[in-house]
């Protein structure tokens, strides 16, 4: 497991640089306009991308059908997809809020404080689930159909979770139920939590497919 996450690590290392370059333009970029919440949030979805360039990786060196001559197991490849999801979502969050606070306070676009730190935090919590979630509907999506054709899936199935949040708001109007800050924060503080359970459901089901996919 250890082997196939450094794997593609070392594919993707090599763009590094560039990326880092690419976050600190937007840094300088949108910082003043939106934001260090909204900067954050940016940073870490575009590099819970990366995912799919490992996928990218693999298929042009047609790498599962040499990993599963090795003692490697189907479900090994997929989770190892996972793990790097959730690493690069990670650094998406560590990198924006380092390059962001930096970038922001030189700036004079961001200020320290206690309330404004709480509220960063809140943030940070709901843009990574978010950037998990997101990256759970696109591994399967990947296994099933490769990357050119999941490409054309992407801005469809990132819709589906939208309009779910937005029939259950509309639901909850329908209800009577007035949604207050109190009922919103709990939803973001739980977020991780509905991350990771949507991530393993899709694990299991990119289990599934990738079992009965023949390579």
């Amino acid at each position: 497991m250890k082997s196939l996450i450094l794997k593609d690590l070392y594919n993707v290392i090599h763009n590094s640089k560039s990326m880092l370059l690419m976050l600190l333009f937007f840094a300088v970029a949108f910082i003043p306009s939106s934001g260090l919440e909204a900067y954050i949030a940016m940073s870490t979805i575009i590099c819970s991308i990366i995912v799919i360039n490992t996928f990218s990786f693999d298929a042009y060196s047609n790498w599962n059908r040499y990993a599963l001559v090795m003692p490697v197991s189907r479900k090994n490849l997929i989770a190892a997809k996972y793990a790097i999801l959730y690493m690069f979502s990670l650094f998406g969050v560590v990198s924006g809020l380092c390059i962001g606070t930096v970038v922001g306070v030189i700036m004079g676009k961001v200020a320290l404080e206690a309330e404004g730190i709480k509220a960063l935090a809140a943030v940070i919590l709901a843009t990574f689930s978010i950037a998990v979630i997101l990256g759970s509907i696109t591994i399967p999506l990947i296994v099933k159909f490769g990357v050119e054709k999941a490409r054309m899936f992407l801005i469809v199935s990132y819709l589906i979770p939208s309009g779910i949040c937005f029939l259950i708001y509309r639901l909850l109007e329908m209800a009577g139920v007035v949604i207050t800050e109190t009922m919103i924060k709990s939803v973001i503080y739980c977020s991780p939590i509905i991350a990771v359970a949507w991530s393993f459901l899709t694990y299991k089901i990119s289990c599934a497919i990738f079992e009965k996919k023949e390579l």
